[in-house]
């Protein structure tokens, strides 16, 4: 299939060409128009039956619509106390100029000094707090919060006071900012490094330059796609990140694996035609594969019922896809039409010697040389290279998942400082209280008698800073709401911990035999569920990855000891990525690392996602490098010979396209944030495990322990069907053909 598509895009190049150029003018402008009503910064969306989800909809059906969007911009003095003329001439000042905005941006607002309410000042009145309520729904708010950073960072000029804003919307925005910074440096590392790494393996510009542009390309279209998906289901904003990050690896990926052909059936004396021919039927079955296997990897997290999980998986899938048909179409039109001239702009002492060699050429280079020492001593080699992996794969026993919040921003970002001195002064909680949710007959003396003993215990227990609010009743009676706020980040462990204890415990002993039903909502009571989500489902994820990848490499390969083999070898690479997360990161060791910050949590959903990219990514090199051992081993019968073939054929592709891999991931690694940080630093070390330690080490030393068993199929699944990568190769090369004329 992959023959005949290269075969007909060969033949009509430009048609083809003009097709994906109006393809990428029309995702550009659609992008640019929609891409932004596509996206929202919340991220972690849950299903309608959560039980958080279901108190969010009650309240929003039956009492107060949605939720209204809450800022608080914060004076604080340490010269002046709230009591002092000064500071109630500052405070009245900026809350004239945050009023001053109109209810189009602005809802309500408050301070002391109107109201005389204790709860807006500090217990050493130094600090006060005036609530403003957004207009608007959070994506406005978000939109109308840049002008209130504005007043508030020019109140924070004078030097007797400290002016900060803190907030939903506030901290969205912060956000974004971050994210998108984070981008533009990702792309600023990951690019020219990975344009110079595609010089130093072609040797030529023209080269080196093909790849990139297809992986731009993938990117621009993806990014064109989900904001026409973001549509009907919006889509949480880091799936912009995943699709740059993912669109640039395997664009790069899965071009260089044609490209490198293309040159080489060139180099044989074929025409251009037939060389594009030809790659598109060797390295274009290598591509659709991979592409295939990591969309199978991918979809086990569109099973999770959470919005980030399924958002990152489309952006990731529609990426995969997009580079895949490139790879198989524009890149066979594009490289028809330059021909030889793919090799112009050679680089000096380099465009001679091309770090990708046939494998005749590298019998005694590098790779032939690994392979004969890892064969020679097999178990001397496993061990040492499987030992520590698995030493390193045991700290994943000691990880600590959580969510981190703005408490982790970087330092100098503006809602962090705020966090502090809310938590420091009042709690941070007022931001996102707890909410309970009681529906029911209200007025039932049942219903009132569990309100007022659920009242006492919050107001008795101390993980609740304030005694709660007045319940807040619907007119038709049948629906209240109690909010109370907790200390600290409302998404940390501690936080979670006592809504989980308000659910399992206070709750039920004050409703006991109450005609109602009792839902807890808010930010901690989300956080609460997408951590059960994750644990409930992150075994059915793995086990559909793995029982699929299974089945593939059982029919590519027709041996169950390889299937079996290699799904063990990429659980060693994830999990070695699992355990030195919780090292870099958790234990300090990112203390003494550029770049890197310590964090106590690692993101709860950042395991599953590295499990699902990983393994596809992984499986891709793995798949390849076993395709080539295998087909020699079916032409000599012989086990040694064809491990040290299948190694050093391979090596120069799998070494210069993982290598591209782990630098794009390292330049998002480079980040502020510590959730880009941890996952850059896990893809960038997976990849980089996978691709030197297993594939040269692991790999040749266990099929030279295994000898023929690792060929070994079993009687009763001699009926599977054989689904092969590699096609055979040519004796010599063919006769040229006119098909580029026609």
């Amino acid at each position: 299939m992959t023959e005949s598509i290269a075969r007909v895009c060969a033949r009509r190049p430009w048609p083809t060409i003009t097709i994906w150029l109006a393809l990428v003018v029309l995702a550009a402008l659609f992008a640019a128009r929609f891409l932004d009503g596509a996206l929202t910064t919340d991220a972690y969306a849950l299903a309608a039956n959560v039980e958080s989800e279901k108190a969010e909809r009650l309240l929003e059906d039956r009492l107060r619509g949605p939720e209204p969007v809450t800022e608080f911009v914060i004076v604080q003095s340490d010269v002046w106390t709230v009591d002092d003329p000064a500071f109630r001439q500052e405070v009245e000042t900026v809350f004239a100029e945050v009023t001053s905005l109109g209810d189009g941006v602005v809802a309500t607002a408050q301070n002391y000094y109107q109201t005389a309410d204790a709860t807006l000042v500090s217990a050493d009145r130094s600090t006060t707090i005036i609530p403003v309520v957004l207009t608007g729904e959070l994506k406005e708010a978000e939109g109308n919060v840049g002008q209130l950073f504005e007043i508030v960072e020019d109140a924070d000029r004078d030097q007797d006071f400290r002016v900060l804003l803190g907030g939903v919307a506030s901290i969205s925005h912060d956000t974004n900012e971050l994210a998108e910074r984070d981008l533009r440096q990702g792309e600023s590392i990951g690019v020219p490094v990975a344009l110079i790494i595609l010089v130093l393996l072609f040797g030529t510009v023209v080269a080196a330059l093909a790849p990139m542009v297809l992986a731009i390309v993938a990117i621009i279209i993806a990014i064109g796609v989900v904001a026409a998906i973001g549509q009907a289901f919006q889509l949480v904003f880091f799936v912009q990140m995943m699709i740059t990050m993912i669109g640039l690896a395997v664009g790069i990926d899965y071009s260089l694996f044609v490209v490198s052909r293309f040159r080489e059936e060139l180099s044989r004396g074929l025409s251009p035609f037939d060389a594009v021919v030809r790659a598109g039927a060797t390295a274009g079955r290598t591509v659709l594969f991979s592409g295939v296997t990591v969309v199978i990897a991918l979809l086990g997290m569109l099973i999770v019922p959470a919005s980030f999980f399924q958002s990152v998986a489309t952006g990731a899938i529609v990426v995969v896809v997009i580079a895949m048909i490139a790879t198989l179409t524009l890149l066979p039109a594009a490289l028809t039409l330059m021909g030889s001239r793919v090799n112009r702009l050679p680089v000096p002492r380099i465009g001679r010697r091309a770090s990708i060699k046939s494998p005749a050429r590298d019998a005694e280079g590098f790779w032939g040389s690994m392979t004969r020492i890892a064969t020679r001593f097999p178990i001397v080699s496993v061990l040492v290279v499987a030992v520590p992996m698995i030493i390193a794969s045991a700290f994943y026993f000691q990880i600590n998942t959580g969510l981190n919040g703005v408490d982790t921003f970087p330092e100098d970002a503006r809602t962090r400082e705020a966090f502090f001195v809310l938590e420091d002064k009042f709690s941070f909680g007022l931001l996102s209280p707890v909410e309970v949710v009681i529906e029911g007959d209200i007025n039932d003396p049942g219903v009132q008698e569990g309100i007022d003993r659920l009242e006492a215990a919050l107001a008795e227990s101390p993980s609740f800073p304030f005694p709660p609010a007045d319940p807040v009743v619907n007119p038709a009676g049948d629906l209240a709401l109690l909010t109370v706020a907790l200390h600290g980040e409302p998404r940390s462990h501690e936080a979670v911990a006592v809504v989980n204890e308000l659910r399992n415990r206070i709750i039920p002993d004050a409703f006991a035999g109450a005609p109602a039903e009792v839902y807890v909502g808010g930010v901690t009571a989300n956080s609460a569920d997408l951590f059960d989500i994750v644990d409930r489902y992150t075994p059915i994820v793995l086990g559909l990855v793995l029982g699929l990848s299974f089945v593939i490499l059982l029919m590519v390969f027709r041996s169950i000891v390889i299937a079996v083999k290699a799904v063990i070898m990429n659980l060693l690479s994830v999990g070695c990525t699992y355990g030195l997360l919780v090292l870099v990161f958790q234990k300090g060791v990112a203390d003494a690392l550029p770049f890197f910050r310590h964090a106590e949590v690692i993101d709860a959903w950042i395991p599953l996602f590295l499990f699902s990219i990983l393994f596809g990514l992984s499986m891709d090199y793995h798949v390849f490098l076993l395709s080539r051992i295998r087909e020699r081993y079916d032409q000599t019968g012989d086990n040694n010979h064809a491990v040290e073939y299948g190694l050093r054929s391979t090596a120069g592709l799998i070494t210069g396209a993982a290598l591209i891999m782990v630098v794009v991931f390292s330049g998002f690694a480079s980040g502020k944030t510590i959730n880009n940080q941890q996952v850059g630093f896990g893809l960038a070390v997976a990849i980089f495990l996978d691709a030197t330690l297993v594939r040269s080490v692991l790999v040749p030393a266990s099929m030279e322990l295994l000898g023929r068993l690792n060929w070994y199929l079993p009687s009763f699944l001699s009926w599977l069907p054989t689904l092969k990568v590699e096609v055979d190769e040519p004796q010599a090369a063919a006769a040229p053909s006119h098909g580029d004329d026609a």
